[in-house]
């Protein structure tokens, strides 16, 4: 009766969206104050018939409803519960009910808190986001319904993919999607503001906030996913410029672009074609990580799906969405004339910089995660595109995107002096010199590591100038600590997510000189990596909630002390017959002691070693970064409402 229930409400709420992306935007169109105020009611109605059917998903998931082909197919009774309820989006049919859920959740929020917005403007954002919904809906329906019966039901289900049963992937899903539909919604402000036909500071103040968090969740979940793939997958890497990571980080980009743009436009009125393009293109990155994921045109350990007939159909509402999004901007965009003028050397100058260099990298990106599928289609050439690709074509890109991050902080708006911006950070540039050249001459790094170090330590110390400068720490020191107090919670968080950004930069580049030995070890016998001696003690059974797993035992010692005892295991899984590694890590934050169990020879364990200085750097700096967003997302500031704009519809 349950998913009976959660089926009705799919089709209530395909039924509710497609209202939605009706009453409310004709309503704007003909000023009919009574057909934009069904807006907020229909979004919030919307909310409840998915939450219905997503919450009668996580019920069929929590009893074992083998009834559901998609809980037999992606759960079983001996599964631990947060395993049981994470399965619900761990498979196609239910990651694409939270992703409507989100979205949903997204409109009502703008229903909820968009009070002090133009009413025409409310009506057409959450029209679109009708409009989003209504496509998603309908792909569910008629493509992936998770409410299909199986009969006669079998005993169990299958059991969950065993890399996929792991605290991280519980909540590495949802905090992309957070990010994902976050850029949807300045989507919708983008094509509401492209059929009213003005974009103004005030359109700028709306949508920074929901840039902000959709970059805050995005870099959360990116920085979650790679943790996983670090000590999940047992390969002891970070990123591998898979299709599926490449697919998260290009609405990153886009969206890191956008935050900063709609910066510009809210404080100096100008770039507003090029945001709302940015709106465009971030939610158009999104949607094409969708489909890469599910359509099976790029292998990826990351695919959900591999299904042409969901791919078709995906690509068709990509077609319709960006397609669409694009005609209107062609159309409307030569009306939304820029009002606000700059010089080149300003803040407004260098956040162009950035755009520009994070765009460059966007587009070199896209290029290489799809020209494979393209290649194929042309000449029918099975070809790959790898990290020694990706990482030779945006080094040069990134490299002086990081060196002018702290200049444009230093810079003033509508004019600056590069050469008063780097006085100020002479003693930033001083500290990161001498942290290149330990890494480069003491330490012994490669040349492009030691680089990484110096770069890093520029933005972190550019960071503390930038701090420093604004409580006048060396101008006024008596009144600093007042000064700190009083500092913006935005201008605290603007210098903590460029730190922070430093941080995973030094992270990187510790990884750059890694070191790693595969090794086969009889019970008693050692071997030497980094310093360390490493010694296999013995190998033991051990049986788990829902797997049997063999155990390895290896001592960890320096000049003849014990440092730690590393337990990594290979586990078989009792349901699927599957083996997976479970790696064993000690860090001490400058560190990372790794060592993965390979299969079993004749009572001697096959290990693969790794020696990782700084990589938890990369994760730490990832949270920081986001952390510093979300910090600057709790200044009043950016939540309190902008003025309407002249000639805004005055609220009913």
């Amino acid at each position: 009766m349950i998913p009976e229930l959660g089926h009705f409400a799919l089709a209530l709420a395909c039924i509710i969206a497609i209202v939605q992306s009706v009453l409310p935007v004709v309503g704007a169109a003909r000023r009919d104050a009574r057909w934009m105020a069904t807006a907020a009611p229909l979004a919030l109605g919307l909310l409840v018939a998915v939450g219905t059917a997503f919450g009668s998903l996580l019920w069929a998931y929590a009893v074992n409803d083998t009834t559901v082909a998609n809980v037999v197919a992606n759960s079983h009774s001996a599964k631990p519960l947060i395993y049981k309820l994470s399965g619900t989006w761990g498979n196609h049919e239910g990651s694409m009910v939270l992703w409507v859920l989100i979205l949903a959740l997204c409109g009502a929020a703008v229903a909820l808190f968009g009070r002090d917005l133009p009413t025409a403007l409310k009506a057409r954002v959450i029209g679109v986001l009708g409009w989003i919904a209504v496509g998603f809906l309908l792909f569910i329906i008629f493509t992936s319904n998770p409410f299909d019966r199986v009969w006669p039901p079998p005993a169990d289900g299958r059991g969950l993919n065993p890399v996929l049963q792991d605290p991280g992937l519980a909540f590495h899903p949802p905090t992309l999607y957070f990010g994902y539909v976050g850029y949807a919604v300045t989507f919708a402000f983008a094509i509401a503001a492209l059929l009213e036909g003005r974009v103004d500071a005030a359109w700028g103040r709306w949508v920074r906030p929901w840039a902000l968090g959709a970059w805050c969740f995005l870099t959360v979940g990116i920085t979650m996913g790679s943790w996983w793939a670090y000590y999940e997958l047992g390969w002891g890497g970070y990123w591998f410029w898979d299709p599926v990571e490449n697919a998260s980080l290009l609405p990153w980009l886009a969206g890191t672009a956008l935050l900063h743009s709609s910066i510009v436009v809210e404080k100096r009125d100008t770039l507003k074609v090029w945001s709302v393009l940015l709106a465009i293109l971030a939610f158009a990155m999104s949607l094409l990580g969708t489909f890469l994921v599910r359509s099976g045109v790029l292998n990826s350990v990351h695919a959900f799906a591999n299904d042409p007939a969901r791919g078709v159909f995906i690509l068709a509402l990509l077609m319709i969405y960006v397609a669409g999004a694009f005609a209107l901007f062609a159309w409307r965009a030569p009306k939304l004339t820029p009002t606000g003028i700059f010089a080149p050397i300003s803040r407004e100058g260098a956040l162009v910089l950035n755009n520009l260099l994070l765009c460059s990298i966007a587009a070199v990106v896209l290029a290489g995660t799809l020209w494979p599928m393209f290649a194929d289609i042309l000449t029918g050439a099975k070809i790959s595109v790898g990290p020694p690709f990706f990482n030779s074509a945006t080094a040069p890109l990134a490299i002086p995107l990081v060196i002018a991050m702290p200049i444009g902080a230093m810079m003033p708006w509508k004019r600056g002096d590069v050469w008063a911006a780097l006085q100020r950070l002479w003693w930033a540039a001083c500290a990161a010199l001498i942290v290149g050249f330990l890494a480069l001459a003491v330490a012994g790094y490669p040349v492009w590591p030691a680089l990484g170090m110096a770069m890093a330590a520029w933005l972190v110390f550019g960071a503390m100038v930038d701090v420093a400068e604004r409580i006048g720490l060396f101008r006024r020191p008596a009144q600093a600590f007042r000064r700190a107090l009083a500092l913006p919670r935005a201008a605290w968080g603007a210098a903590i997510a460029h730190g922070a950004l430093g941080i995973s930069i030094a992270g990187i580049a510790g990884m750059g000189v890694a070191t790693d030995t595969l090794v086969q070890l009889n019970p008693g016998q050692s071997t030497q990596l980094a310093g360390y001696e490493w010694r296999m003690e013995g190998l033991s059974d051990v049986q788990g909630a829902n797997y049997r797993a063999r155990r390895a035992t290896v001592t960890v010692l320096r000049d003849g002390a014990v440092v730690t005892v590393l337990h990594p295991e290979r586990r078989t899984f009792i349901v699927d017959n599957q083996t997976t590694g479970e790696a064993a890590i000690h860090t001490n934050a400058l560190r990372d002691l790794y060592a993965v169990l390979g299969e079993e020879r004749a009572g001697a364990a096959v290990l693969r070693l790794h020696h990782n200085p700084f990589a938890p750097w990369i994760w730490f700096g990832g949270l920081a970064m986001a952390f510093g967003g979300m910090l600057s997302l709790s200044d009043r500031r950016l939540r309190v409402a902008a003025p309407a704009p002249k000639g805004a519809t005055v609220p009913a």
